[in-house]
């Protein structure tokens, strides 16, 4: 039978952190995940719109459990910030959701001179999990769940531009940060085991989900052909973003769930549906490569994992 958030567990005592949760999926799954009494911290960026996002929610379901925190994952500084701050309020979180990202975007830089797609899905993520690990370690089964994409199918990891410095696409840019996420999420997962940690690694990807999300980089473009060529896609193609955020939660919620696991879509090209098991390609599960991406990412965001 198909799953849906009627068939996952009472989360009574949960707290789980979604980072980009005031729009898209990160909001449904803050409404999907408040709806069965799991406390959640929204990490925005704009703490206005995830304030009134967080109300949207509120109007819904009365009862539900919300924080709105700042996190500007594009910056090193707001990540640390956002970590201590965090672990002030909450000694225990038992879900890390990274859920937030940018897609097929003009070249830009993060505050810390990453390219923004890369710099933003993955490392940002990267350096936010690291600062986070001893608040999920004191749950007792906790889980961090990335978000990646169909793209990783067209991403390349070119760890000798992986700022995209010689040469600039957005597209294989945005391809190469849904890759960096699940060979990060794979690597992850056997530095878990390999130190003994009760945390699980786990991966999801929503299908061809309709959310703002296609439509940010036609903006910055000022290209209106663009920005109609992607709500086209959206109305014709593309499932909601209510249907495209239960795979994280189901990978962040069903008792089933094993790290280093991927979920999304079972229709057809896994492009909609509900949650199951799926594959991720052969490039994902190069560890030569998450090695050395993984030594990339600490170098650069100056974060470590410590055992």
């Amino acid at each position: 039978m198909p799953w849906t958030i009627a068939d996952a567990p009472d989360l009574t005592g949960k707290r789980i952190v979604i980072t980009g949760a005031n729009s898209g999926l990160g909001l449904e799954a803050t409404r999907h995940l408040v709806s069965k009494n799991a406390a959640v911290v929204m990490a925005c960026r704009n703490t206005q719109k995830g304030e009134e996002a967080a109300a949207g929610v509120r109007a819904k379901v009365p009862t539900a459990s919300i924080d709105v925190m700042a996190l500007d994952l594009s910056s090193l500084a707001s990540i640390a910030a956002f970590s201590k701050a965090l672990a002030a309020k909450y000694p225990v979180i038992d879900v890390l959701m990274n859920n937030a990202g940018v897609m097929a975007l003009p070249f830009s830089k993060t505050a810390d001179g990453f390219e923004m797609q890369i710099g933003t899905n993955h490392l940002g993520h990267f350096a936010l999990t690291a600062q986070v690990l001893p608040l999920l370690e004191a749950a007792p089964a906790p889980r961090i769940v990335s978000v990646s994409s169909n793209a990783h199918l067209i991403g390349k990891i070119k760890l000798d531009d992986l700022n995209s410095e010689k040469s600039y696409s957005k597209w294989p840019a945005y391809g190469q940060s849904k890759l960096a996420n699940l060979l990060f999420i794979y690597e992850l997962e056997r530095w878990l085991r390999k130190h003994g940690k009760k945390s699980i690694a786990v991966a999801a990807h929503p299908g061809y989900s309709s959310t703002n999300l296609q439509t940010v980089g036609a903006k910055m473009e000022k290209s209106s052909v663009g920005e109609w060529f992607m709500k086209l896609g959206n109305s014709l193609l593309a499932q909601s973003a209510e249907m495209g955020s239960l795979p994280q939660v189901y990978a962040a919620v069903h008792p089933d769930v094993k790290g280093g696991q991927y979920f999304g879509p079972d229709g057809f090209m896994a492009q909609a549906g509900f949650p199951k098991l799926v594959e991720s390609n052969a490039a994902s599960h190069d560890e030569a490569v998450a090695a050395k991406l993984w030594a990339l990412s600490e170098q650069l965001t100056k974060v470590s994992f410590q055992a």
